[in-house]
């Protein structure tokens, strides 16, 4: 992974509805040559580190006939887009004629100024490979027969959807050992030889062309499925796995390639080490969009070396829509989960917007939908803070939170910290409700050395920060009250660090409940100042700059001071001082900017 980072970022783009929707726009045919600065800009959010550029390569003819020929393919397409046309029919971009940017896109040519247009924004350029099996028309079916794997009439006659004749020969569809075949492609023999002299080479092609591969279905190539698929029609497995024998020919070649396995059936870590640098966490998926946070803290429960190469997601072109699936602030919790985890993050175009159309491969066009733009806004300033604040850097755990023998709520809470002191990236705890009920509990900083001088936590996401004492943070833990699908996004630093935050929340207080003892961060909601039930919680930004300067000593022996509101907001907050006059001075020279406050000496 030579210039990759090791957690990528990686934003999915369906390329024919990408830019079908681009073209209608403009008024003209747009192909990846002439796409504007502004709409490679919209698949760039900052954060982002590669796009996927999904489905590029030129598609089957045959394959569109015979998509036009399946009533049930048909139905789904009108489901998806009650509008259809003819023309929206493109077929699959699974059913690979041949591995060359598809003319309508605007061919090799335009897919290399593509690659040059992302990386003049720090993007690296992912797309697609088919290893398990090509198109009717591609070449092969008729040059190189003997690449497929080969029938005769009986089995046309026992399972014709299975089976198809080709130039005098009787070649299978291609198929999964759980499904009916696929009558749109022609099912490659993973235990040839000369197949993988052959997929060697093709990836190898492609690897010129990218920056990264991702493999389609890539564990239905490997020796145990494969054998179990086609249940000796092949002969004996080979002595070596596929994958190891491909990806070293390939690595040879380009060895800076990173390759991305769709992965399912746990053959996630047995292809990780067969060669893929990053595969599918389809597991955490499902765990999380099935309601069920025990099930992830589980699966977070692995090893950190596994862990650090899969790919997390909330959806993709393969899954439903996440606005869709689930309710609009699970989904955002979900996403702040997936956001701060280590390995790769895979976002899908049309996610941040909200859309609830996953359109069928086969289409070029998608339906129209309203937008939601304070969502996007959202999505990409989860991003940004996540790629400007480092906070997928240094050593990842999960944490631990813990409840009361009435209080059991914790176990819908999922947490983890980041310690990247050593990275450039400061210290980041996360804490997550997965659950549509409030949630409460401690949650114990994995740090040593927290005792003794008071730290400050920043939410990044509701741009607050508290003082909490270190001790406390380490034994029994950070208390949280959060409500349902709420978290917490939180930088952990020292008073007076240059990298900290510049104001904290003045909302501390006790809880009402003996056994929630300790102080409580509650989330914000509103921009205004609210008091309930005794809780006090502080404005977003504004109010009267009229206040006083607070000089404090800490445990260190060290000064700092507070800039405090007349509404008791903490407004801002200086460096440390080595002398409680260094600290005099300071006020002294930022009271030229707030002539009114007074000096509180609290030393």
């Amino acid at each position: 992974m030579t210039g990759w980072p090791t957690q990528p970022v990686i934003y999915e783009v369906n390329t024919a509805v990408w830019l079908g929707g681009l073209s209608r726009a403009a008024g003209r045919p747009v192909t990846l040559a002439d796409v504007a600065d502004a709409d490679w800009d919209v698949i760039t959010p900052a954060g982002t580190d590669a796009v996927w550029l999904m489905g590029v390569w030129e598609r089957s003819p045959a394959g569109i006939a015979l998509a036009d020929g399946n009533a049930e393919l048909q139905a789904s397409f009108r489901a998806a887009l009650p509008d259809l046309r003819a023309e929206d029919i493109i077929g699959s971009p699974y059913c690979v004629r041949r591995y060359v940017a598809d003319p309508a896109f605007g061919g090799p040519g335009a897919l290399a100024a593509a690659r040059a247009a992302l990386a003049a924004r720090g993007a690296r350029l992912i797309l697609d490979y088919v290893p398990n099996h090509v198109a009717p028309d591609h070449p092969w079916v008729t040059s190189h027969p003997e690449l497929f794997v080969q029938g005769d009439d009986d089995d046309i006659k026992a399972e014709p959807a299975g089976w198809m004749r080709a130039d005098g020969h009787v070649l299978a569809h291609g198929r999964d050992p759980y499904f009916p075949p696929w009558p749109d492609v022609v099912q490659l023999n993973a235990f040839s030889p000369e197949v993988r002299a052959a997929t060697t080479n093709t990836l190898a092609d492609i690897a010129g062309q990218c920056d990264g591969i991702r493999c389609d279905m890539a564990m239905l190539l490997t020796n145990e499925v494969f054998a179990r698929t086609w249940a000796g029609r092949t002969g004996p497995a080979p002595a070596k796995e596929f994958w190891p024998a491909v990806i070293t020919g390939l690595r040879a070649r380009h060895p800076q390639v990173v390759l991305i396995a769709e992965a399912y059936w746990d053959f996630e870590w047995r292809l990780q080490q067969q060669g893929f640098d990053f595969c599918y966490d389809k597991r955490l998926y499902d765990r999380i969009t099935g309601g069920d946070p025990a099930a992830v803290r589980d699966h977070l429960r692995a090893d950190l070396s596994y862990q650090s190469q899969l790919v997390r997601f909330l959806e993709n072109h393969d899954e439903p829509r996440i606005a869709g699936t689930l309710p609009a602030d699970a989904a955002r919790a979900a996403a702040v989960a997936v956001a701060t985890l280590p390995g790769a993050t895979l976002w899908h175009e049309g996610q941040f917007e909200g859309r609830r159309v996953r359109p069928p491969v086969f289409l070029s066009r998608r339906p129209d939908e309203p937008l939601d733009s304070d969502l996007a806004a959202w999505y990409r300033r989860l991003l940004a803070i996540v790629d400007e604040h480092h906070v997928r850097r240094g050593l990842w755990r999960q944490l631990e939170a813990t409840g009361w023998p009435d209080n059991q709520s914790c176990r819908n809470l999922v947490a983890w910290s980041w310690d990247g002191d050593d990275d450039g990236g400061g210290r980041h705890v996360v804490v997550v409700n997965l659950s549509p009920e409030p949630a409460q509990g401690r949650v114990p900083f994995p740090w040593p050395g927290l005792a003794g001088p008071d730290w400050y936590l920043t939410d990044l996401l509701a741009e607050r920060v508290f003082e909490r004492d270190g001790a406390e943070l380490a034994s029994p833990g950070l208390f949280v009250d959060l409500g349902p699908w709420e978290c917490y996004l939180l930088s952990v630093r020292l008073p007076g660090d240059p990298l900290g935050p510049q104001r904290r929340a003045a909302d501390l207080h006790q809880p009402p409940d003996d056994h929630l003892g300790g102080t409580r961060i509650k989330p914000v909601t509103s921009r205004q100042e609210s008091v309930s039930s005794g809780r006090v919680r502080c404005s977003h930004r504004g109010g009267s700059m009229a206040g006083k300067f607070v000089l404090k000593k800490g445990s260190s022996g060290k000064f700092h001071f507070n800039l405090v509101a007349a509404n008791g907001q903490v407004i801002a907050t200086s460096e440390t001082y080595e002398s409680k006059q260094s600290a005099l001075n300071g006020i002294e020279s930022v009271k030229n900017n707030a002539p009114d406050a007074e000096i509180d000496d609290q030393t």
